[in-house]
């Protein structure tokens, strides 16, 4: 493992964007860019940063991402709005999204940006976090390619669809960032490339037996839904949801490539609660919650039980004084970019 300081891989990222055409015009979009995908690896999700950015770079070559495509308003009453993101950087895209329903939520108590025809968000709790630093409540998700078969099928029909929920505490937000199948794809590819079983079973190998060999469900594309029948039904209605109130593709509409998989259809929401009770309240029952947490006798005493979140807390302030954990060969690549 090779660890680089935040400011050099952000640095590092920002000149990758402007090599690949995003600017930085009024709105900064490349340093923002470079900025979402320099946070995600800081915080450890490392296959949505660093990992990710070579996937992104070969979309935007070969035309499934517009670097110059800005989210625009299609229609919109109250505290509802369509969004249509022409395709353009998904983190972009998202973030606009994040932020157009936390101004709806702020003036109306609820907000809501349902945003079609854009591309992956590369990680989904960013816009979670987003939310909670306002001091707001959020649910957001997004719909994928079909890479995980419905409960009961052999072949893949539904998205590993990425779900948000954040809550705003004082003393650390919490935020439950998950896919809908028990192991997203880029976590499959990490245990895979490092060779590690995976902690249960995560999917089917290719005779159909349940599995905790990454490379073997990623050859079977038989991830499993998280709660077997229930996690299939989530995604399910997810999908609905995006699509439906975006105007955007469903999973069964968008390409199976990989490296075209554009159009996807997301969903942001944001509760402002300021009107209904005083932070301090608030905070006060969240922190109750929490401390009861701290109660349950854990599996293991050495890993006590951890709220949403508070895992990326703890990785953010170990990263930004040790250095960011890379893969080498990508950062190798990475420096090199003009």
């Amino acid at each position: 493992m090779l660890r680089v300081p935040y400011d050099d891989l952000y640095k590092a990222l920002h000149r990758a964007m402007l090599q690949l055409g995003l600017k930085d015009d009024k709105e900064a979009r490349a340093e923002l860019c470079a900025r979402l995908f320099a946070e995600t690896t800081r915080d450890g999700v490392y296959t949505h940063g660093l990992n990710r950015f070579p996937r992104f770079a070969a979309m935007v070559r070969n035309g499934s991402i517009d670097v110059n495509a800005k989210p625009t308003r299609s229609v919109g009453i109250g505290a509802i709005e369509r969004w249509d993101g022409h395709r353009g950087p998904g983190n972009l895209n998202a973030y606009a999204a994040m932020q157009r329903a936390i101004t709806l939520a702020q003036q109306n108590g609820i907000g809501a940006v349902a945003l079609a025809n854009t591309n992956h968000w590369m990680r989904g709790g960013t816009y979670g976090w987003l939310a909670a630093g306002s001091g707001l409540f959020a649910m957001c998700w997004s719909n994928t390619l079909a890479n995980v078969p419905a409960w009961g099928a052999t072949t893949p029909s539904i998205g590993n669809n990425p779900f948000i929920i954040a809550v705003p505490r004082a003393a650390g937000h919490v935020v439950l960032d998950m896919a809908s199948s028990q192991f997203s794809y880029g976590a499959l590819a990490g245990y895979a490339k490092r060779g590690q079983p995976l902690p249960v079973d995560g999917g089917f190998d290719s005779e159909g037996n349940l599995t905790r060999d990454a490379a073997a469900i990623e050859a079977s594309q038989r991830s499993l839904p998280i709660g077997y029948w229930k996690g299939s039904g989530l995604t399910i209605v997810l999908d609905l949801l995006a699509s439906m109130l975006s105007g955007g593709l469903a999973t069964h509409q968008l390409p199976l490539d990989p490296l075209r998989e554009a159009g996807q259809s997301q969903l942001f929401i944001a509760i402002d609660p300021s009107s209904l009770a005083p932070a301090a309240e608030l905070n006060h029952i969240a922190d109750g919650v929490i401390e009861s947490l701290r109660h349950a006798t854990p599996v293991d005493p050495a890993k006590p039980i951890r709220y949403p979140g508070e895992q990326t807390l703890h990785l953010r302030e170990e990263n930004l004084r040790l250095g960011v954990p890379v893969d080498p060969e990508i950062w190798q690549k990475l420096k090199i970019v003009p």
